[in-house]
């Protein structure tokens, strides 16, 4: 099969520096409507390493038509199966494709929702207990999302997907070491004043190892301790369901307020359980390829000079125990055509307009890690 070479670098660098697949570990290639090539590539990568590679192919359409009529005596031994599964695998990678992202708008809220919660052990193990990476796929629909030409759009993922990720390990080991030390966090901005601890929650880089396109470090609020009101200006997707101007405001932790271009569907989500108006994650972006957001949470998260606060679900090892079937990304980008905005650490300016500040974190800015600076 000839395969474009673009897709053999991809592969081989999700099979050594994201996954370090290693002789007998076996992986599962989650395939979502992506070319056999690419499947193609990835089975000849891992078996160089002496991998066992395992492949499962996924359709949206059919996704779709199976969720619309879920029903728990379905999907709890499907989840069953799939557990078992994920149970013997080192690694994961999984990449998605999408022709349209809006597949799932009309599938009613209570289908997602069972299904998540019957999934939710499967995603937890491959989460918590495997080698895992996960990226998109270029679409003609992923470039019309961008505004760019197909042509344009494949070569800017490739650059952005192959870029030379341990050029981010210096700024952030030095942002990992400032966010561990911190107590108050405070963020400023158009419609926003926010405040809360991450005091004892820890943090984590990450730069290729998890997600591609990467360019993060994150934390996770303690729990009861967020206040104030967030204005995310970054349009987003999330099941199925297109969402922009979201705005939330909180006390002792919780959302008690929130409005979008489509309040309803926002608070049905919030409602989804006990823990989705609870933050679960807070991140900062600093990929410098990534500049506008493209309404695909895997790009848009790692924005340059961005950051995003998260409802739901807190990750492991890294987090303040809340619990949800929910975990939404929302993204607010701080640069100046943004209409800008402040990151303090207890009282000092961390991150203005985008850039970063104190001299042990200008690695993490455009110039350096683009190559231009040292």
């Amino acid at each position: 099969m000839l395969i474009d070479p673009r897709f053999h670098r991809l592969a081989e660098g999700l099979t050594s520096f994201s996954t370090s697949l290693q002789k007998g570990e076996r992986v599962l290639i989650d395939a979502y409507d992506v070319p056999d090539a690419m499947v193609v590539a990835l089975i000849r990568a891992a078996r160089a390493r002496g991998a066992h590679p395992f492949v499962n192919i996924n359709r949206a359409r059919i996704s779709r038509e199976l969720i619309l009529s879920a029903e728990e005596a379905q999907y709890a031994p499907h989840a069953e199966i799939e557990l078992k599964r994920m149970e013997k695998m080192d690694a994961y990678i999984a990449l998605r494709g999408s022709d349209n992202i809006f597949e799932s708008s009309d599938v009613p809220a209570t289908k997602v929702q069972l299904v998540s919660r019957l999934m939710k052990p499967v995603l937890d193990h491959r989460v918590n207990d495997t080698k895992w990476v996960v990226l998109r796929w270029p679409t003609p629909a992923m470039a019309q999302q961008a505004g760019m030409s197909t042509e344009k759009f494949e070569d800017f993922y490739f650059d952005v997907c192959t870029l030379d990720y341990a050029r981010m390990i210096p700024g952030m080991k030095a942002l990992k070491s400032l966010m561990d030390a911190t107590d108050r966090v405070q963020i400023k901005g158009p419609g926003t004043d926010l405040r809360f601890s991450i005091k004892g929650i820890g943090s984590r880089e990450c730069g290729g190892e998890r997600n591609i396109p990467d360019g993060e470090v994150f934390s996770c609020p303690v729990k009861d301790s967020v206040e104030g009101v967030i204005q995310y200006n970054a349009p987003t997707v999330y099941l199925g369901t297109s969402f922009d101007s979201i705005r939330l405001g909180f006390k002792q932790g919780r959302i008690t307020e929130a409005t979008a271009n489509n309040t309803k569907r926002l608070n049905e989500i919030l409602d989804s359980d006990a823990g989705s108006r609870y933050i679960g994650e807070f991140a900062i972006g600093f990929n410098p390829h990534i500049r506008e957001p493209m309404r695909d949470i895997l790009f848009d998260e790692k924005i340059a000079g961005s950051f995003h606060f998260t409802p739901g679900q807190a990750y492991e090892g890294v987090g303040n125990g809340n619990k949800s079937q929910v975990h939404w990304d929302m993204v607010c980008i701080q640069r100046p055509e943004y209409g800008g905005g402040e990151i303090w650490f207890d009282g000092k300016l961390i991150r203005k307009d985008g850039i970063f500040v104190p001299k042990s974190l200008h690695k993490l800015n455009p110039e350096y890690l683009l190559g231009a600076g040292k």
